[in-house]
């Protein structure tokens, strides 16, 4: 049986979660943080959200979203997890899984069903080869699970690779080369601070120009309630960002991204922004960093240059729905 989801199938959800999503890293769910990334997120909604029942016992449960606010939410559902028991762990069973969200995303108008970093509802899991650390969200299906197979032999396609990297920031320091940008950088009449809005300005403008939804969101409310964010000015206005500077209780440094003003680019400002966010991180007593970038992302050689490795690859996946899709 498959049914909506409903408050008395908590106890099963988690049993299920903390015995099926060991072998792709996730992190355990209790009661509270169940509530936390589900009940308490304004996302979460039971009728996106089901749970399949054999004899009494949870043994399959999925969960989407969707939000007027959210990118692309006019065309798009998002699918924040499918997972089945071991014993329960068939391509059928995840089809029939899917096949609720989908019907649910078709009757709500969405076009697409997406698994993408976008997902409000961000789920935490552990980085292989560490003592736990943790990193906030996944941006995508892992590839090879059992989850990006069953996406594939259902209709999904990848729209792109994104890899998962990480350093841990005890060692680390700003090499010369870089600090040489950033002075050559000065006499060009670029500053690099943390933002000040009694001297700087140019923010929205800045995120109008790099068009990303999530940074259009977070960077601006970030700099309204004075945290900090690591900014390169000219002439005071903000023409590139990285950041914010937020230490995790984790001791994970969180990273909403880096960007750069389309005229400004081609400068060495964003390897010079990078190395300093990190410098920040470590001296607010950060443990560690993570984050992901697109395979193709040529952003992914100044990570590298920090000292970041690769830890994972996930897929950014898509789905057309079935009443929205070409024929011929």
């Amino acid at each position: 049986m498959i049914d909506n989801f409903k408050e008395k199938y908590v106890d099963g959800i988690i049993k299920l979660w903390n015995n099926s999503t060991v072998e792709d890293g996730y992190k355990e769910l209790t009661i509270e943080s169940f509530s936390h990334f589900f009940l308490k997120n304004s996302y979460f909604e039971m009728e996106n959200t089901f749970v399949r029942i054999d004899d009494g016992e949870v043994t399959g449960f999925a969960c989407g979203c969707t939000g007027d606010d959210l990118p692309y939410a006019d065309v798009s559902g998002y699918i924040t997890c499918i997972i089945l028991s071991p014993k329960n762990r068939t391509i059928e069973r995840f089809s029939e899984l899917l096949g609720f969200l989908e019907r649910t995303f078709e009757a709500q108008g969405k076009q697409n069903a997406e698994v993408i970093y976008i997902n409000p509802i961000k789920l935490p899991w552990y980085i292989p080869g560490t003592p736990r650390h943790e990193h906030n969200n996944a941006p995508g299906a892992l590839t090879e699970s059992f989850y990006h197979i069953s996406l594939l032999k259902n209709g999904f396609y990848e729209r792109a690779r994104e890899f998962a990297m990480y350093r841990t920031l005890d060692d680390f320091s700003i090499p010369e080369e870089v600090l040489s940008k950033e002075r050559r950088a000065r006499e060009l009449g670029y500053e690099v601070a943390m933002f000040d809005r009694a001297m700087h300005s140019g923010v929205d403008e800045m995120l109008d120009k790099l068009d990303n939804p999530l940074w259009k969101r977070e960077i601006p409310d970030c700099t309204g309630k004075g945290i900090p964010v690591v900014i390169v000015a000219h002439s005071g206005s903000a023409v590139g960002f990285a950041g914010p500077v937020i230490r995790q209780s984790s001791g994970r440094g969180y990273f909403a991204g880096i960007g750069i003003h389309p005229e400004h680019q081609s400068k060495g400002l964003g390897s010079i922004l990078f190395f300093r966010l990190c410098q920040e991180f470590k001296n607010i007593g950060t443990s560690y960093m993570s984050l992901f970038t697109g395979k193709e992302n040529p952003g992914r050689k100044i990570y590298e240059k920090a000292g970041f490795i690769v830890v994972r690859e996930f897929a950014v996946m898509r789905k057309e729905l079935k009443q929205y899709r070409k024929i011929g």
